[in-house]
Protein backbone atom coordinates (compact mmCIF):
# COMPACT_ATOMS: atom_id res chain seq x y z
CA UNK A 1 0.00 0.00 0.00
CA UNK A 2 2.74 2.13 1.07
CA UNK A 3 4.76 1.11 -2.53
CA UNK A 4 1.77 2.82 -4.38
CA UNK A 5 1.46 5.76 -2.44
CA UNK A 6 4.57 6.73 -3.28
CA UNK A 7 4.19 5.44 -6.99
CA UNK A 8 1.49 8.12 -7.23
CA UNK A 9 3.19 10.75 -5.71
CA UNK A 10 5.92 10.35 -8.10
CA UNK A 11 3.30 10.21 -11.08
CA UNK A 12 1.66 13.51 -9.87
CA UNK A 13 4.82 15.34 -9.38
CA UNK A 14 6.21 13.97 -12.58
CA UNK A 15 3.05 15.22 -14.60
CA UNK A 16 3.16 18.87 -12.74
CA UNK A 17 7.08 19.15 -13.57
CA UNK A 18 5.65 18.20 -17.54
CA UNK A 19 2.83 20.75 -17.39
CA UNK A 20 5.14 23.24 -15.35
CA UNK A 21 7.83 23.29 -18.36
CA UNK A 22 5.33 23.52 -20.60
CA UNK A 23 3.96 26.64 -19.27
CA UNK A 24 7.54 28.33 -18.40
CA UNK A 25 9.22 27.60 -22.08
CA UNK A 26 7.58 30.13 -24.05
CA UNK A 27 8.96 32.71 -21.09
CA UNK A 28 12.18 31.23 -21.21
CA UNK A 29 12.18 31.19 -25.15
CA UNK A 30 11.66 34.85 -25.07
CA UNK A 31 14.38 35.48 -22.49
CA UNK A 32 16.75 33.46 -24.39
CA UNK A 33 15.64 35.45 -27.24
CA UNK A 34 16.33 38.55 -26.42
CA UNK A 35 20.07 38.43 -25.65
CA UNK A 36 20.74 36.44 -29.18
CA UNK A 37 22.37 38.92 -32.08
CA UNK A 38 19.75 38.91 -35.54
CA UNK A 39 22.11 36.69 -37.26
CA UNK A 40 21.24 34.10 -34.41
CA UNK A 41 17.73 34.87 -33.80
CA UNK A 42 17.41 34.08 -38.32
CA UNK A 43 19.35 31.25 -38.17
CA UNK A 44 17.83 27.98 -39.78
CA UNK A 45 19.08 25.75 -36.87
CA UNK A 46 17.14 27.51 -33.69
CA UNK A 47 19.76 27.26 -30.46
CA UNK A 48 18.65 26.76 -26.32
CA UNK A 49 20.85 29.20 -25.31
CA UNK A 50 22.86 32.71 -26.93
CA UNK A 51 25.92 32.07 -28.86
CA UNK A 52 27.17 35.10 -28.79
CA UNK A 53 25.11 36.79 -25.62
CA UNK A 54 24.42 40.12 -26.96
CA UNK A 55 22.84 43.41 -24.97
CA UNK A 56 21.70 45.08 -28.25
CA UNK A 57 17.98 44.76 -27.89
CA UNK A 58 17.37 46.00 -24.56
CA UNK A 59 20.37 49.23 -25.25
CA UNK A 60 17.96 49.70 -29.23
CA UNK A 61 14.67 48.94 -26.74
CA UNK A 62 15.80 51.89 -24.48
CA UNK A 63 17.45 54.33 -25.82
CA UNK A 64 15.58 54.69 -29.74
CA UNK A 65 12.48 53.48 -28.42
CA UNK A 66 9.77 54.97 -26.52
CA UNK A 67 9.71 51.92 -24.11
CA UNK A 68 10.24 53.87 -20.83
CA UNK A 69 7.47 56.27 -21.98
CA UNK A 70 5.05 53.44 -22.99
CA UNK A 71 6.15 52.17 -19.53
CA UNK A 72 5.00 54.98 -17.98
CA UNK A 73 1.81 55.63 -19.61
CA UNK A 74 0.61 52.22 -18.71
CA UNK A 75 1.66 52.21 -14.85
CA UNK A 76 -0.32 55.84 -14.72
CA UNK A 77 -3.58 54.39 -16.72
CA UNK A 78 -3.61 51.08 -14.60
CA UNK A 79 -2.72 52.44 -11.47
CA UNK A 80 -5.77 54.88 -11.32
CA UNK A 81 -7.93 52.79 -12.90
CA UNK A 82 -7.79 50.13 -10.64
CA UNK A 83 -8.30 52.29 -7.60
CA UNK A 84 -11.56 54.06 -9.13
CA UNK A 85 -13.07 51.14 -9.79
CA UNK A 86 -11.97 49.35 -6.92
CA UNK A 87 -13.52 52.11 -4.80
CA UNK A 88 -17.13 52.22 -6.51
CA UNK A 89 -17.24 48.16 -6.99
CA UNK A 90 -16.82 47.99 -2.99
CA UNK A 91 -19.71 50.23 -2.50
CA UNK A 92 -21.75 48.54 -5.28
CA UNK A 93 -20.61 45.05 -4.35
CA UNK A 94 -21.83 46.03 -0.50
CA UNK A 95 -25.42 47.35 -1.55
CA UNK A 96 -25.25 43.85 -3.37
CA UNK A 97 -24.09 41.25 -0.91
CA UNK A 98 -25.44 42.96 2.23
CA UNK A 99 -28.28 45.38 1.31
CA UNK A 100 -32.19 43.70 0.54
CA UNK A 101 -33.85 46.00 -2.19
CA UNK A 102 -36.34 45.04 -5.25
CA UNK A 103 -34.32 44.05 -8.38
CA UNK A 104 -31.24 42.93 -6.43
CA UNK A 105 -30.06 39.58 -8.24
CA UNK A 106 -31.51 41.77 -11.39
CA UNK A 107 -28.84 44.32 -10.86
CA UNK A 108 -26.37 41.22 -10.09
CA UNK A 109 -26.95 39.31 -13.27
CA UNK A 110 -26.71 42.67 -15.02
CA UNK A 111 -22.97 43.21 -13.70
CA UNK A 112 -22.21 39.59 -15.08
CA UNK A 113 -23.51 40.30 -18.47
CA UNK A 114 -21.51 43.62 -18.89
CA UNK A 115 -18.08 42.36 -17.90
CA UNK A 116 -18.87 39.35 -20.51
CA UNK A 117 -19.95 41.80 -23.73
CA UNK A 118 -17.28 41.15 -25.84
CA UNK A 119 -15.16 44.49 -26.21
CA UNK A 120 -15.54 43.90 -30.19
CA UNK A 121 -18.70 44.96 -29.67
CA UNK A 122 -18.28 47.87 -27.55
CA UNK A 123 -15.09 49.93 -28.80
CA UNK A 124 -17.42 51.66 -31.37
CA UNK A 125 -19.36 53.64 -29.12
CA UNK A 126 -16.80 53.91 -26.58
CA UNK A 127 -14.61 56.00 -28.99
CA UNK A 128 -17.61 57.91 -30.09
CA UNK A 129 -18.19 59.24 -26.60
CA UNK A 130 -14.67 59.80 -26.09
CA UNK A 131 -14.56 61.84 -29.17
CA UNK A 132 -17.84 63.92 -28.23
CA UNK A 133 -15.80 64.81 -24.89
CA UNK A 134 -12.72 65.02 -26.84
CA UNK A 135 -10.87 63.04 -25.07
CA UNK A 136 -9.78 60.63 -28.06
CA UNK A 137 -6.09 60.26 -28.66
CA UNK A 138 -5.41 60.57 -24.43
CA UNK A 139 -5.01 58.11 -21.89
CA UNK A 140 -7.61 60.32 -20.28
CA UNK A 141 -9.65 58.70 -22.85
CA UNK A 142 -8.53 55.08 -21.74
CA UNK A 143 -9.31 55.90 -18.11
CA UNK A 144 -12.95 56.63 -19.14
CA UNK A 145 -13.12 53.45 -21.16
CA UNK A 146 -11.27 51.18 -18.92
CA UNK A 147 -13.45 50.69 -15.90
CA UNK A 148 -16.15 49.60 -18.42
CA UNK A 149 -13.66 46.37 -18.00
CA UNK A 150 -12.96 46.21 -14.52
CA UNK A 151 -15.99 47.42 -12.70
CA UNK A 152 -18.27 44.96 -14.08
CA UNK A 153 -15.36 42.54 -13.05
CA UNK A 154 -14.27 43.59 -9.81
CA UNK A 155 -17.91 44.23 -8.45
CA UNK A 156 -18.67 40.60 -9.23
CA UNK A 157 -15.80 39.44 -7.65
CA UNK A 158 -16.14 41.57 -4.35
CA UNK A 159 -19.60 40.24 -3.72
CA UNK A 160 -18.22 37.06 -3.18
CA UNK A 161 -16.10 38.24 -0.34
CA UNK A 162 -18.39 40.72 1.34
CA UNK A 163 -21.02 37.80 1.15
CA UNK A 164 -18.81 35.39 3.45
CA UNK A 165 -18.32 37.76 5.90
CA UNK A 166 -21.01 36.66 8.89
CA UNK A 167 -24.17 39.27 9.27
CA UNK A 168 -23.67 38.58 12.99
CA UNK A 169 -20.58 40.91 13.22
CA UNK A 170 -22.28 43.65 11.31
CA UNK A 171 -25.23 43.44 13.41
CA UNK A 172 -23.04 43.20 16.72
CA UNK A 173 -21.50 46.61 15.01
CA UNK A 174 -25.22 48.25 14.91
CA UNK A 175 -26.27 46.66 18.28
CA UNK A 176 -22.69 48.78 19.55
CA UNK A 177 -24.41 52.12 17.84
CA UNK A 178 -22.30 51.74 14.60
CA UNK A 179 -24.19 53.71 11.44
CA UNK A 180 -24.57 51.91 8.28
CA UNK A 181 -21.62 53.98 7.44
CA UNK A 182 -19.08 53.36 9.79
CA UNK A 183 -19.98 49.95 9.94
CA UNK A 184 -19.07 49.36 6.53
CA UNK A 185 -15.44 51.60 6.62
CA UNK A 186 -14.76 50.40 9.73
CA UNK A 187 -15.72 46.29 9.83
CA UNK A 188 -16.60 45.39 6.14
CA UNK A 189 -13.96 46.62 4.03
CA UNK A 190 -11.28 45.77 6.43
CA UNK A 191 -12.59 42.17 6.82
CA UNK A 192 -12.81 42.13 3.14
CA UNK A 193 -8.79 43.25 2.55
CA UNK A 194 -7.18 40.31 1.40
CA UNK A 195 -10.55 40.04 -1.25
CA UNK A 196 -9.64 43.95 -1.98
CA UNK A 197 -6.57 43.48 -2.76
CA UNK A 198 -6.63 39.99 -4.68
CA UNK A 199 -9.40 42.07 -6.81
CA UNK A 200 -7.30 45.04 -7.40
CA UNK A 201 -4.18 43.50 -8.54
CA UNK A 202 -6.61 41.59 -11.32
CA UNK A 203 -8.29 45.44 -12.19
CA UNK A 204 -4.39 46.27 -12.60
CA UNK A 205 -3.69 43.77 -15.07
CA UNK A 206 -6.77 43.64 -17.16
CA UNK A 207 -5.64 47.70 -17.45
CA UNK A 208 -1.79 46.56 -18.06
CA UNK A 209 -2.35 43.95 -20.91
CA UNK A 210 -5.23 45.62 -22.61
CA UNK A 211 -4.66 46.28 -26.41
CA UNK A 212 -7.86 46.70 -28.53
CA UNK A 213 -9.96 49.87 -26.42
CA UNK A 214 -6.14 51.71 -26.72
CA UNK A 215 -5.26 50.94 -30.27
CA UNK A 216 -8.75 52.45 -31.05
CA UNK A 217 -8.64 55.25 -29.03
CA UNK A 218 -4.63 56.41 -28.38
CA UNK A 219 -2.94 57.01 -31.96
CA UNK A 220 -0.69 59.63 -30.86
CA UNK A 221 3.17 58.39 -30.07
CA UNK A 222 3.58 60.09 -26.58
CA UNK A 223 0.17 58.63 -25.15
CA UNK A 224 0.47 55.33 -26.38
CA UNK A 225 0.69 52.40 -23.55
CA UNK A 226 3.09 49.23 -23.48
CA UNK A 227 0.74 47.13 -25.35
CA UNK A 228 0.92 49.74 -28.80
CA UNK A 229 4.61 50.49 -27.97
CA UNK A 230 4.99 46.91 -28.71
CA UNK A 231 2.95 46.13 -31.65
CA UNK A 232 5.12 49.38 -33.15
CA UNK A 233 8.03 46.73 -33.02
CA UNK A 234 6.49 44.67 -35.93
CA UNK A 235 6.32 47.13 -38.88
CA UNK A 236 4.32 44.88 -41.92
CA UNK A 237 6.10 41.27 -42.38
CA UNK A 238 9.09 42.85 -40.29
CA UNK A 239 9.49 41.70 -36.26
CA UNK A 240 12.02 43.35 -34.59
CA UNK A 241 12.25 40.27 -32.36
CA UNK A 242 15.38 40.72 -30.27
CA UNK A 243 13.76 43.95 -28.77
CA UNK A 244 10.32 43.20 -28.90
CA UNK A 245 10.77 39.81 -26.84
CA UNK A 246 13.03 41.93 -24.82
CA UNK A 247 10.54 44.82 -23.93
CA UNK A 248 7.86 41.33 -23.47
CA UNK A 249 9.95 39.99 -20.65
CA UNK A 250 10.47 43.76 -19.03
CA UNK A 251 6.65 44.39 -19.00
CA UNK A 252 6.09 41.30 -17.57
CA UNK A 253 8.16 42.16 -14.82
CA UNK A 254 5.81 44.94 -12.25
CA UNK A 255 2.96 42.42 -12.57
CA UNK A 256 5.25 39.32 -11.37
CA UNK A 257 6.84 41.15 -8.97
CA UNK A 258 2.83 42.65 -7.78
CA UNK A 259 1.73 38.58 -7.59
CA UNK A 260 5.02 37.99 -5.69
CA UNK A 261 4.91 40.42 -3.07
CA UNK A 262 0.85 40.27 -2.38
CA UNK A 263 0.62 36.04 -2.94
CA UNK A 264 -0.47 35.99 0.63
CA UNK A 265 -3.48 38.18 -0.51
CA UNK A 266 -4.44 36.59 -3.50
CA UNK A 267 -4.33 33.15 -1.62
CA UNK A 268 -6.49 34.21 1.49
CA UNK A 269 -8.70 36.44 -0.71
CA UNK A 270 -9.42 33.72 -3.19
CA UNK A 271 -10.18 31.59 -0.50
CA UNK A 272 -12.35 33.80 1.45
CA UNK A 273 -13.89 34.53 -1.77
CA UNK A 274 -14.68 30.89 -2.07
CA UNK A 275 -16.48 30.50 1.22
CA UNK A 276 -20.47 30.75 1.55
Amino acid sequence: MEHKSIANRIVVYATLAVLLLFALFPLYWMFNTSFKSNAEIYNMTPSFWPKQFTWSAYVKLLTEKDFLLNVKNSLLVSIIVAFASIVVSMLAAYAIAKLKFRGRSVVSRGILYAYLMPRAVLFIPLYMLVSLIGLNNSIYGLMLIYPTITIPYATWMLISYFKSIPVEIEEAAMIDGCSRARTMLNIIFPLAAPGVAATFIFAFTLCWSEYLYALVVVTKGSDKTLTLGLSDMIVGDVFAWGPLMGGSILASIPVVIMYLFTSKYMVSGMTVGGVK
